[in-house]
């Protein structure tokens, strides 16, 4: 049975242990709690670690046990060559700190589960905040402290915020004994959030502001090209803290700041983003709501959303300035970082020639950081596209698509939940023809992060390809509601959407919208939809550019539609569409052969 003897040192404090009532009491609570959304397989896990570890039996957690005695795997289960233990320990992971940050941040008993094993691991929380963190006030002597060493730019987020608490803290807080030491910016952007300022004159503003400092910090914590300071160095921030000081002395590049103002009916929330080094606002935005309409808890969870959507996802208003920032290094200067910013600038154009110096890139940052999963993950996407838009080919084995779903799986090896390397995933198992598998990873990628722009329009294309196009076409214009500056791959994709619903004008109009001259299959798509619209001088140049292109694209004509898993209806709808356009199609393609040349009906 658990007993109370200390198992671990913290700060050179004891930690007390809950016993075991305490710690069954708040599984129950955990497992009941609606914000605790997992699978009822992950809350078996959970649960058989729990009462394994209360059991005395923390030894016999393994992979295995895991897999036979909780995954009904049998008994020649290969953890290696299975990883479900790994992906729902990851998930479990994951799921417990949200919950923690959230739902659960008043619980007296935590639950974790330490990386590196599936052992869990239970804290009486009040022993757990009490050791490391000095109070703002009075102030420490920095002077005592020991000098920071310099980070290393891939450090794990824990590392990094160790540092953090152990130094940042007291040097906020107003020591003016001894030398002040900075900490340098590591590569990897780096977000603080200040709490949110209260402003109002209800008795719930108070509250709502606090809340929506953690809700905020949980919806931006879920991107994982950003780094946000935790939860405890937030808190510790004082009150009207400058943005120079907060770089010098927790080395972070973005500050984001808020207010809450509140009335007897109406609320105003805003925030504003700034770049700590010059103080310049990078972004500011006000909220306001009805409260006789909606509800606190409503109004803060939408706030929240919008305002990571707008600053921590990519494309948005961070990407841009750390793009801006690192935009005129050369290749071979630029760190792992500044190649994943890189592949979200590629993405936005979709050309050959960027195709090739971001894959060269992220190829020696992967090789230097080979436990970087993000890193992995582009270079999935990227050898996809060689296969699907033929962008420079590498002859000889293993084939592209092989080393897209080679990348795509060592990326989820490293980090499960990681919504990059889920997308990747999704994008190779869609082009290996198995979409089903695609379409659930995309699915559950997009549970994990509903504000990633470009994991939704990702997934709305493929729900289309399959024939779900007014599905596809919903997530697609969210994606583009959420991020405009993104708006040229948007407003093509729904120009596709568009023709294959038959709605030639509205095609028309946002492919007009849309710039991607780099990108062949863009003028594939203008071209058929001018060619549907008898817009023959417009169709005739968007073919020729889409030939100049891609000369030789109509030779594997079958092949381009099969990997894409379009339905046969559709693809006797696009070989219309190609037909009027004068592009060279066989006489008579696979789909129209097995209907007749007339698709089927519904």
């Amino acid at each position: 049975m658990l007993d109370r003897r200390s198992i671990a040192e913290d700060a050179g404090q004891a930690r007390a242990l809950p016993s075991a009532s305490e710690v069954r009491a708040e599984l129950d609570r955990l497992t009941a709690s609606p914000e605790f959304n997992i699978p009822g397989r992950a809350k078996k896990f959970l649960r058989y670690i729990v009462e394994e570890t209360l059991a005395g039996r923390a030894a016999r957690i393994k992979a295995y046990t895991v897999g036979t005695e909780v995954f009904d795997r049998d008994s020649a289960f290969d953890a290696q060559n299975d990883p479900v233990v790994r992906i729902e320990a990851g998930r479990l992971r994951r799921a417990l700190e949200r919950y923690y940050l959230t739902a659960g941040s008043a619980d007296s008993v935590t639950i974790s589960i330490p990386k590196g094993g599936y052992v869990p691991l239970f804290e009486l929380r009040a022993a757990r905040q009490a050791a490391p963190l000095a109070p703002v006030s009075p102030a420490p002597d920095t002077a005592s402290l020991p000098p920071p060493q310099r980070r290393i730019a891939w450090l794990g987020a824990g590392v990094v915020l160790s540092a953090i608490l152990f130094i940042g803290i007291a040097l906020l807080s107003g020591s003016r004994d001894g030398p002040k030491p900075t900490i340098e910016a590591p590569a990897v952007s780096t977000l603080a959030i200040t709490p949110f300022v209260n402003l109002g004159d209800i008795p719930e503003a108070k509250i709502y502001a606090e809340g929506l400092t953690e809700e905020v910090m949980s919806q931006v914590a879920r991107f994982k090209e950003l780094l946000v300071l935790g939860r405890e160095t937030s808190r510790n921030i004082p009150p009207g803290a400058d943005a120079a000081q907060i770089y010098r002395t927790l080395g972070a590049r973005y500050v984001l700041e808020g207010s809450v103002r509140a009335a007897t009916s109406q609320l105003r929330v805003t925030g504003r983003l700034l770049d700590a080094r010059t103080g310049a606002v990078l972004w500011s935005q006000s909220y306001d709501n009805d409260l006789r309409v909606r509800d606190l808890l409503t109004i803060q969870n939408d706030v929240a959303q919008k305002v990571a959507t707008a600053i921590a996802q990519p494309y948005g208003i961070i990407f841009q300035a750390d793009e801006l920032r690192t935009g005129a290094k050369a290749p071979d200067n630029l760190e792992a970082y500044a190649c994943s910013l890189r592949f979200y600038s590629y993405r936005t154009t979709l050309s050959a020639e960027s195709h090739g110096a971001v894959r060269g890139c992220l190829e020696k940052a992967a090789a230097a950081n080979p436990g970087y999963a993000i890193g992995w993950a582009m270079l999935s996407i990227l050898y996809l596209d060689e296969d699907r838009f033929g962008f420079n080919p590498r002859p000889g084995s293993p084939a592209a698509i092989q080393r897209s779903t080679d990348a795509a799986r060592r990326a989820i090896r490293l980090d499960p939940a990681n919504v990059r390397a889920l997308q990747a995933l999704m994008m190779a198992l869609f082009f290996t023809q198995q979409p089903a598998e695609a379409l659930e990873i995309g699915e559950r990628a997009v549970a994990l992060n509903p504000n990633d722009t470009e994991l939704l329009a990702e997934l709305g294309t493929r729900m289309g390809q399959v024939g779900a196009w007014a599905r596809g076409t919903a997530l697609l214009e969210q994606a583009l509601a959420r991020n405009p500056a993104h708006s040229d791959y948007y407003h093509g994709v729904l120009a596709h959407h568009a023709y294959m619903q038959r709605e030639y004008r509205r095609a028309e109009a946002l492919i007009r919208q849309a710039s991607l001259n780099k990108f062949p299959l863009y003028h594939f798509v203008a071209a058929i939809i001018y060619a549907q619209l008898d817009m023959k001088p417009q169709a005739a140049a968007a073919k020729g550019e889409f030939l100049r292109l891609l000369p030789k694209f109509f030779e594997n004509w079958e092949h381009e539609v099969t990997k894409r898993n379009y339905r046969p209806e559709d693809a006797i709808h696009l070989a219309e569409g190609a037909r009027k356009a004068g592009f060279p199609l066989p006489a008579k393609t696979a789909a129209e052969t097995s209907f007749g040349g007339v698709p089927p009906q519904h």
